[in-house]
């Protein structure tokens, strides 16, 4: 890792970890929301 780029390492691992956040929180929706639609009915 060449330290030439710090701030912007820095942005984008923040940016990264932000996105992988937001990913696992529409995961865990989708899924709640799935299981709530199967058991509705049935």
């Amino acid at each position: 890792m060449a330290m030439m780029s710090g701030p912007m390492m820095g942005m984008m691992m923040l940016g990264g970890g932000l996105f992988m956040l937001l990913v696992v929180a529409v995961l865990v929706l989708a899924l709640v929301a799935l299981v709530k639609h199967l058991r509705g009915p049935a």
